[in-house]
């Protein structure tokens, strides 16, 4: 069943009905947008973060279940333990595409029930894993499936950026992502007093919230129609260069963020065993859920600056502060400063999370100055989004691989910090040459000169 949400004039008399298609949407209208628009995204915006916080909590929970194993009944190396938090975010990555193209094909809402049905999975196995204890392959199978939640952020982003008019979607997206990225930092705060009760209760727990994530979405969304494209259509956006250029940047925001909070609660366990921890009742909590806090609060800061000064402006800020936050990490192991090193991880947490929301601010802005109308700008810079988000992900696998393979061959982490300052300065560069120069600015891209990037 569908309901036509009435422009201007009618619109007042006409919101949207909840759980129905809307077939008239366009934010653009500002009478329609103060009158329905504003209202009816806003709910659909709650609701998605929800959704969406719960997938990250889900896709990252074996970061922190990896540290409570107890060793005598799961004994993994080191390696072993990197690679239980590092699989779930390469499928995770993979994920992201077909998710974005979900919400296309079925609408924003129905896949949000379905996306979110999907972590029962995860959850399962997760019980599996600590009751049954089988064998390490087995467990990393397991753990993979963590990844059905790595997915649910790119089709809510892409949901999401349909609701918004331009003028808004630096805000609307940074917050609807730090709502999902600050999963990561509540699940890390308060599943380890879960585990303190039981280690299968770090998977239960999930279970009513992810059911009640379904039913909110079936009953408080909405499915847009402007939003339903072809495949072929979508996929045209593979053939802008944009669009790769935007991901390789992500990898360095999105995928180091990512990265980092999978890797922060190991690697502070492995450099200071004796970091400071608090205790409530049998669980122990330790400072590594403060990482992620601080990086999502970031997000939409980050995508606030940008819609005032420009999403390359702050981007390269961004990279430029990542790599003195890496100098500073390997200083700090180097010295063995506890002080130093907890500082330049909160401020590559930082920087990472006002990245994310000011290279997803970029994508908008440079499809509505690169397209020949809103709507084929809309569609692109949709899918442009689950495309980036995907590839950025990666990163997420890649920097617990590189952690992993420095602490093997040279038993710290170092290595892996001096190359991530490599990736940082060439991140920069990218973006310098690319968005920031004025003969490109001009030359190549004539509107973009005018546009929020």
């Amino acid at each position: 069943m569908s309901t036509t949400l009435t422009p201007p004039a009618a619109a007042a008399a006409a919101p949207a009905a909840k759980g129905r298609w809307i077939t008239d949407w366009n934010p653009e209208d500002e009478t329609f947008w103060a009158t329905t628009g504003r209202k009816v995204a806003r709910r659909n915006l709650i609701f998605s973060i929800f959704a969406e916080n719960l997938g990250f909590s889900v896709w990252t929970i074996w970061s922190v279940v990896v540290v409570a194993l107890p060793a005598s009944q799961f004994p993994y190396s080191v390696d072993q333990r990197f690679w239980l938090v590092a699989l779930p975010n390469l499928i995770g990555a993979l994920m992201r595409i077909p998710y974005t193209f979900a919400v296309t094909r079925l609408g924003g809402r129905t896949w949000t029930m379905i996306s979110a049905l999907l972590l029962l999975i995860p959850i399962a196995g997760l019980t599996v894993a600590i009751t049954a204890k089988p064998p390490y392959w087995v467990v990393l199978a397991l753990a993979a499936t963590a990844g059905f939640g790595g997915g649910n952020f790119a089709s809510s982003m892409t949901n999401i950026s349909f609701f918004y008019p331009e003028k808004k979607k630096g805000a609307a997206l940074g917050f609807n992502a730090a709502g999902g990225n600050i999963g990561i930092s509540t699940m890390q705060l308060f599943v380890p007093m879960v585990l303190a009760v039981g280690l299968v209760y770090g998977g239960l727990m999930w279970l009513p919230l992810v059911l009640a994530a379904a039913v909110c979405a079936r009953f408080f969304m909405n499915n847009l129609a402007v939003a339903k494209t072809p495949f072929k259509a979508q996929f045209a956006t593979v053939k802008r260069l944009h669009t790769w250029i935007m991901s390789f940047l992500y990898i360095g925001t999105f995928g180091s963020f990512l990265g980092y909070s999978a890797t922060f609660p190991l690697v502070l366990k492995l450099q200071f065993p004796d970091a400071p921890t608090a205790h409530i009742g049998a669980a122990t909590i330790t400072l590594a859920f403060s990482g992620p806090l601080i990086g999502s609060l970031a997000r939409p800061v980050g995508g606030w600056l940008s819609d005032k000064v420009g999403g390359a402006r702050v981007t390269a800020v961004c990279f430029t502060l990542m790599g003195i936050g890496s100098y500073g990490v390997v200083t700090a192991a180097n010295n063995k400063s506890m002080g130093l090193f907890l500082a330049s991880f909160w401020l590559l947490f930082t920087a990472a999370g006002a990245g994310n929301g000011s290279t997803y601010r970029m994508i908008p802005a440079i499809f509505a100055a690169k397209s020949p109308d809103l709507a084929t700008a809309k569609r692109e810079s949709a899918a442009t989004l689950g495309i980036a988000g995907a590839i950025g992900a990666v990163g997420g696998f890649y920097l617990p691989r590189a952690i992993s393979d420095s602490y093997t061959a040279t038993g710290g982490i170092t290595t892996a910090f001096t190359w991530f300052g490599v990736m940082y300065a060439t991140c920069l560069f990218v973006t310098w040459w690319c968005y920031m120069r004025r003969r490109v600015l001009v030359a190549q891209v004539p509107s973009l000169a005018h546009a929020t990037v």
